[in-house]
This record gives C-alpha cells, sequence and structure tokens, in this order.
C-alpha cells in the first residue's frame, strides 16, 4: 500500500499562511511557534501539513521544477460540494474548476503561490480507460451539481475523512523521473496519453503521483527556495525511513504506515 503521507512548505508569512490554512481551507492547527506551524485535517487526527516560515526565502525561478500541486481527496462528491459552498463563503479565490473523468476537481493557491487541488474521486467501475490506461481528460466542472450535491451538514468539520490523494510535480525530464519514481516509490505508469504529462500509481489507483514539462522547466528546484521543503510518501513494504532527492532536487521521505 502506498499513501502520500505529508506535505512541508516553505512560506515567508508564517502567520498570513497560517490563517489561510486554518480558516477557508478548513485545517485544524496542532501547534505552532514563531518558527513553524502544524496541521491536522480533522481533530484528532496526525499532522499531515506543516509550515515553516522564512522572510529571507525567495521564490524559485519560474523554470525551476517543483511542487504544481497537493491534492487533497475528500471523502465524496457530497464533500466537495459543502467544501466549496464554505470556501466561497469565506472568500477564497479559486484558480479552476475540472472534470478529470476520474475526479471533480477544484483548484487554488495559497498566500506564496502553492498549488493545491481539492476533489473527490469517482467510483473505479466509471473510470475512462483506453490501451488498458486511465484515461483521464480535463473538461468543465459541473458546479451547479457540484453545489446542489452539498448535503453536509454545515457544523460538520470542513475536511472530515479528507486525506492527501495525490502529488503533482513539474520536472525537467519526463522519462527520468518518472524512472526515480517507479523504482523508489514502487508505483507503476497508470497514463501516459496526457500531453506533457506522466501519472503514477501502486495499489491500482489512477494516480499517486503527477508529473510533468508544462512551461518547460530548465533547472532543479534550489535549495531554500519557497515551496516544498519535503514531502513524504508511506509505504508498507519498508523497514525503515528513507530520505530521498529526485533528480531535481525534490526532497522525499518514505516511512512506515
Amino acid at each position: 500500500m502506498l499513501e502520500f503521507h505529508h506535505l512541508h512548505l516553505r512560506v515567508r508569512d508564517l502567520a498570513a499562511s497560517t490563517g489561510f490554512y486554518a480558516g477557508p481551507l478548513g485545517f485544524v492547527l496542532v501547534r505552532a511557534n514563531a518558527d513553524q506551524a502544524e496541521f491536522a485535517l480533522e481533530s484528532g487526527g496526525p499532522v499531515r501539513l506543516t509550515l515553516t516560515g522564512d522572510r529571507t526565502a525567495r521564490p524559485a525561478p519560474p523554470d525551476a521544477a517543483g511542487l504544481f500541486h497537493a491534492a487533497l481527496l475528500l471523502p465524496g462528491r457530497e464533500a466537495l460540494g459543502a467544501w466549496l459552498r464554505r470556501a466561497a463563503d469565506a472568500g477564497v479565490k479559486f484558480d479552476g474548476f475540472s472534470d478529470h473523468g476520474v475526479s471533480e476537481a477544484i483548484y487554488l493557491a495559497d498566500p506564496d503561490g502553492n498549488g493545491l487541488e481539492i476533489y473527490a474521486d469517482r467510483p473505479p467501475s466509471a473510470w475512462p480507460r483506453h490501451n488498458g490506461e486511465i484515461a483521464m481528460f480535463t473538461k468543465p466542472l459541473d458546479l451547479p451539481g457540484l453545489l446542489a450535491a452539498s448535503a453536509i451538514p454545515p457544523a460538520a468539520p470542513a475536511l472530515a475523512g479528507a486525506r492527501w490523494g495525490h502529488l503533482h510535480l513539474r520536472v525537467t525530464d519526463l522519462e527520468r523521473s518518472a524512472r526515480f519514481y517507479q523504482d523508489e516509490l514502487g508505483v507503476v505508469a497508470t497514463q501516459t496519453s496526457y500531453p506533457g504529462a506522466r501519472f503514477l500509481a501502486a495499489d491500482g489507483y489512477h494516480h499517486h503521483l503527477g508529473l510533468n514539462t508544462w512551461g518547460h522547466p530548465q533547472r532543479p528546484r534550489p535549495a531554500g527556495a519557497l515551496g516544498l521543503m519535503e514531502a513524504t510518501f508511506a509505504r508498507t513494504n519498508l523497514t525503515t525511513v528513507k530520505e530521498l532527492k529526485d533528480p531535481d532536487g525534490i526532497h522525499l521521505s518514505l516511512v512506515t504506515p
């Protein structure tokens, strides 16, 4: 079993980012100090997000590899519709809304421009397939239908039952990065037909990891830049924690569940 377990971001203004994640997004602040804040997805849950504040850090260059988005998977369409209604009422600015066949997705960015996706899966029996592969696409999302499905009581926690679903990275070489992640995470390619992208997964999922070269990144992720510090995946067949760095300088940890 493979799970995207934890996300660690470097942010410029820790107070502003804490307010964003613990406010309209619905994360639960577990602990914080002057330099760092940790969040769960619901009260009593494990830490799934860590923010480290660094006012001296600079954004990565536009042509650098790094985070494209981190994606939170909600337990169903009703929960996604309810989250969207709450976030819109709280004034969240959205970057896009997409139907990918396998899922319905909402896109936004945090105060430092880190990409986020909030999504809900369709049943695997409904996932589009072609020539033995998943066949994700991008079409307009049925927003009225999604909002009409929001039957979750307003008092329910915003991210109840949520978990990290997948990580999507910009890389400089698709084939090289795909080989690295296949070797280190134990994933296989699930879709190779999407222009400029590769999708990889374990356990029959549509993707635990997305890779793309959109925008033609040319250089590795610079150390110390704002944005992704480390992504942690949990894998059942591990006997010890592994610290890794991918071909573009992106840091990973592998842990046992």
